[in-house]
């Protein structure tokens, strides 16, 4: 029941004159419930969820106190700001307020489009009318409050409430819930799986001498079967029983549901046929409810028989029965007739609602056409449908997934405007996307979702690690593994996977190793994921043994290897030329069950084919294709790059020609292969044909590309020059990539771009940014400068990439006042300049001397919206601490707290690697340099300027390897008195190292630091 038809029958009822029941200065009980927090639930209970603009009541109130109020002048303009929230606050500050008068009100404004009364709007009424013993009418108002919840607490809001009520013996006799309303009640807690209060209303009942019926004993039926617990509901069937009734559709109907929930669908299926035999007609909702199960199953084929089967019982799919069955189909895999069916719907006149849109956007997201989902959710909302934030997540994860992070941004910003609020998934979905090509930006969504009390979880960081560590910035990646475990959250093994699989990649292997042998006292066990990272990472490092013996050691722990396990290994020993050996593993992993895949092949045909056994490496072809295993770009790629380097070109286009015939297209290292052939003959004219071939195939030229056409044109260039030295000098400088940037002029840069436009290769904005990227690594700045200029002149955008790589390129050459230019041109742009390159930046101005405007761009950065934690790291304590600049560090630190940055309490107990400062608190203090691994303490002198004394362990122990953050112990050091007070500048407390098997990042040792300070908590 709504608002409006709710105060519409109290309007009618037969009014008294109100009667107080409160003395002067004695509030009734009721209103002072409402107006408190609830110590008994498990959390505070929203009284006014939305604080209002506490003027509108006031307001309100005054125009109420007149006659005929609803012809006052000022009432049309406050309609459209008028929210349950303020009719709340205006009936709980007024309880004087004339009931008359308040039920008019009410019932005018429920009248209004968009307004629906709250839970909370009742309840302040509610109390004005049982104050007024107005019972008639208050009944009718609780019914409807009862009625209105929209979550689980206000559902408990509610229940609160009524207990509240009943404590008042008179108000209780006089104002005693029916059996309708307990009905109600019970309905409202079962709709949001709130069990443990069905059954507490249901004793209160029984309590207050009211008999249940069939409808309350069906409800708890009902509450039980929805969370699978079929046992206890028979219980309750049991009662309808006993009291000479009969269990009846929505009885069968709700066991069938239970027994579904339960995964038990035989079950359902035998209530189901059993139905018909009591004199039970099954209905949709019985029908739908089994097709659910089935589809839940995966008997999706047995679902759609149903589904065809429901005219049978003269029954007709509803939107829910088609949603169901939709879901299902996609779920299976069967997209394209889950796709058919949503179209059939209308035909047969049943409109899909905005479940079973979000079920068709998010099918179409997964299948990459994330275009269509859009125009999908705008018919949804031309039809006047309510997309939910299930509905805007998928397509928001769509477009995460696709990398078109603007467009997500864009469905974000709907999604609020259409006052949709995100929750946690929203966060982690962006966070996720952003995370894949800046972190940064995935780093300021973990602020956002913080500042909307959402909590970030394991996938939250897990996304931040892997982000971190795709960025190069594994102490980055190590300080959120601390901060996560700080929080609550367990790791677990993909986010050890990450670290490990990152750790080998920078050749860190044997820290890696550590880390892996942590994992079983933090009582977790290795799976295949991380096993093949560390025994890739051995293999990339030459280490086959080891990597053998992890293999061993993976097979005796009952963790068995994979494909991708063994092809780790056959990378490894085909990089050390041991293909024979190579041969006896994969005839090794056919025997454990594991059959080979393209890459297995892949490798195979790639060493054969660098030690020119052609033959070998066809026949080995031809067996992956007679084993059903298709080659892929990669297999192909391996044949055209041997026939390049031999120059056999002809074959190397007929292998072209055979992957375009299998549906394999060629990708950008194919075609730069078969163009490099060609300039290595002196056919620039082809090599160029070979770059519209690219073109024209929609294959993006790489950097290695346009290097290598650059690379001949230089040479072409020396060629037509008379000085025969200068020829000699290029073909001697152009040995590798990074000479042919460091050779190449910006009129070179023309004619690459002329000759593209000859053979019909429009320079665009990659082909510009490539360059440019390219140029600025090297340090060519000027040459990159006009490129720049020039791209400009085009009408081209620079995007992210280009930008921070000039800021970059200024930064290391210290041209730090281009550098702020470049700076303040990106935050125009709406762009975000990588950190490092800002510690570069801000360095660099205090290197200068030129204290002001490195506070001044540190000041700029704070508005940027930077994660105010990755500041600190980056700037603060890898940039100014490692340079052993802490008194700047403490002033940018200040600068920060100012400004209102709210930093973890972590971020305040780290330090850098092989750094002389602490930062503790919001001061930071000199320490000892940290002691080399394996040096005894004895023999290293402290780095605090007015220490004399030597370092000495307290417990003699030796230094350890050592690990971020846990592996540093601070003990207060009681020094005698006399101590104290012949030396007050001393250092009293001492860093001692302790053993941990935590994450590897860093060297610790026995370091001093100079009092006061305060820990805020124990490492653990």
């Amino acid at each position: 029941m709504n608002g409006s038809s709710t105060i519409a029958t109290v309007r009618t009822s037969a009014m008294r004159a109100p009667a107080a029941i409160i003395k002067p200065g004695e509030p009734f009980h009721l209103r002072c419930f409402l107006t408190k927090p609830f110590s008994s639930s498990p959390s505070s209970l929203p009284i006014d969820p939305e604080p209002p603009d506490h003027d509108l009541p006031l307001l309100l109130h005054s125009i109420l106190s007149k006659p005929n109020w609803q012809k006052h002048p000022s009432l049309p303009k406050l309609i459209p700001s008028i929210s349950p929230s303020h009719v709340h606050s205006l009936f709980n500050l007024n309880p004087y307020l004339l009931p008359q008068t308040a039920l008019d009100f009410s019932y005018w404004i429920s009248k209004k489009p968009n307004f629906m009364h709250s839970v909370y709007s009742y309840s302040a009424l509610l109390n004005i009318l049982v104050t007024n013993k107005f019972f008639g009418p208050a009944d009718k108002i609780r019914l409807a409050m009862i009625k209105s919840p929209a979550s689980a607490d206000e559902s408990r809001f509610v229940l609160e409430l009524l207990k509240d009520m009943s404590k008042d013996n008179e108000l209780h006799s006089r104002f005693k819930l029916s059996v309708r309303s307990y009905n109600f009640l019970l309905m409202s807690l079962s709709k949001f799986l709130m069990i443990d209060e069905m059954k507490s209303v249901y004793s209160e009942m029984l309590n207050d001498r009211v008999s249940p019926n069939i409808f309350t004993w069906n409800t708890m039926v009902n509450g039980y079967c929805k969370i699978g617990n079929v046992v206890e509901a028979q219980r309750y069937v049991s009662k309808i029983v006993h009291a000479g009734l009969s269990p009846d559709t929505f009885t069968y109907t709700s066991l069938i549901l239970g027994h579904c929930r339960n995964k038990d669908v035989d079950s359902a299926f035998r209530i189901f046929r059993l139905m018909p035999t009591k004199g039970c007609r099954r209905n949709e909702v019985s029908y739908t409810n089994l097709i659910h199960g089935l589809c839940e199953a995966g008997r999706v084929d047995e679902s759609i028989k149903l589904f065809e089967a429901m005219g049978e019982d003269f029954c007709y799919p509803t939107v829910r029965t088609y949603t169901v069955i939709i879901c299902g189909l996609c779920e299976a895999g069967r997209k394209s007739e889950g796709i058919k069916l949503f179209q059939e719907m209308s035909e047969k006149g049943c409109e899909p609602n905005a479940h079973t849109y979000t079920v068709i956007i998010d099918t179409l997201c997964k299948e990459n056409k994330v275009d269509e989902a859009r125009k999908m959710l705008g018919r949804m909302l031309e039809k006047g449908l309510v997309p939910s934030v299930v509905t805007y997540n998928a397509l928001i994860d769509g477009y995460c997934k696709h990398g078109s992070m603007e467009a997500a941004l864009e469905v974000l910003g709907m999604m609020e405007s259409n006052n949709c609020c995100p929750n946690d998934r929203t966060y982690n979905e962006l966070i996720a996307g952003f995370c894949k090509k800046n972190v940064h930006k995935g780093m300021v969504f973990l602020d956002k979702m913080l500042a909307l009390k959402l909590v970030p979880n394991l996938v939250t960081y897990n996304s931040l690690i892997h982000g971190q560590c795709k960025m190069g910035q594994l102490d980055n990646a190590f300080r959120l593994l601390e901060i996560m475990k700080e929080n609550g959250l367990v790791p677990d093994q993909w986010t050890y996977s990450v670290l490990i699989d990152s750790l080998c990649k920078v050749d860190r292997v044997e820290e890696a190793h550590i880390l892996f042998d942590s994992l079983k006292e933090k009582s977790l066990k290795a799976n295949e994921v991380i096993y093949t990272a560390l025994i890739d990472g051995y293999c990339k490092v030459g280490k086959i043994e080891d990597a053998n013996c992890l293999i061993d050691r993976m097979i005796n722990e009952g963790c068995l290897p994979n494909s991708c396990t063994y092809n780790a290994l056959l990378d490894g020993l085909c990089n050390i030329k041991n293909v024979k050996e190579g041969l006896v593993m994969v005839k090794k992993m056919a025997e454990m069950g594991v059959k080979p895949t393209v890459e297995t092949y892949t490798i195979l045909i790639e060493r054969m084919l660098k030690e020119g056994d052609f033959d070998h490496a066809h026949r080995t072809l031809d067996q992956q294709i007679s084993s059903g295993c298709q080659p892929d770009v990669f297999t192909y790629t391996a044949f055209i790059h041997a026939y390049c380097g031999v120059g056999r070109l002809k074959e190397a286009e007929d292998m072209m020609v055979r992957m375009n015939k299998e549906g394999v297209f060629p990708d950008s290292v194919a075609y730069t292969l078969l163009l490099d052939a060609y300039g290595c003959l002196g056919l620039t004219h082809s090599a160029f044909h070979v770059l519209k071939r690219m073109f024209d195939a929609g294959c993006e030229p790489s950097v290695h590309t346009y290097c290598l056409l650059i690379k001949y044109l230089l040479k072409e260039r020396g060629a037509r020059d008379v000085s025969h030295a200068l020829n000699m000098l290029s073909d001697a400088m152009l040995v590798n990539h990074a000479d042919v940037w460091r050779t190449m002029e910006f009129d070179i840069a023309l004619e690459l771009f002329e000759k593209m436009r000859e053979h019909g290769c429009v320079p665009n904005v990659n082909t510009y940014s490539k360059l440019i990227i390219e140029l600025c690594r090297v340090g060519r700045i000027l040459v990159a400068q006009k490129l720049f200029g020039h791209m400009r002149d085009q009408e081209m955008s620079p995007g992210e990439d280009v930008y921070n790589s000039l800021l970059r390129c200024f930064c290391e050459l210290g041209m730090y006042d281009d550098a702020t230019i470049v700076v303040e041109l990106m935050i125009k742009s709406g762009q975000l300049p990588h950190l490092d390159s800002y510690r570069q930046l801000i360095c660099g101005r205090y290197d200068q001397g030129d204290k002001d405007k490195a506070e001044t761009i540190f000041g700029g950065l704070l508005h940027c919206g930077y994660n105010c934690d990755e500041v600190a790291w980056k700037i603060l304590i890898d940039g100014l601490l490692k340079k052993g600049l802490a008194d700047r560090c403490t002033e940018l630190l200040s600068i920060m707290e100012k400004r209102g940055c709210r930093l973890h309490p972590n971020t305040y107990s780290m330090r850098p690697l092989h750094c002389s400062s602490f930062w503790m608190g919001s001061s930071v203090v000199q320490i000892a340099d940290c002691i080399p691994f394996g040096m005894p303490a004895q023999n290293i002198k402290p780095g605090y300027e007015r220490s004399k004394h030597l370092l000495r362990s307290q417990d003699s122990r030796k230094p350890y390897f050592c690990y971020p953050a846990q592996a540093v112990w601070l003990n207060r050091c009681r020094a005698p008195q006399k101590s104290m007070a012949a030396c007050p500048e001393e250092p009293t407390a001492i860093i001692s190292v302790r053993k941990h098997h935590a994450e590897p990042c860093w060297h610790y040792g026995y370091s001093l630091i100079k009092p006061p300070f305060q820990l805020s908590k124990r490492p653990p």
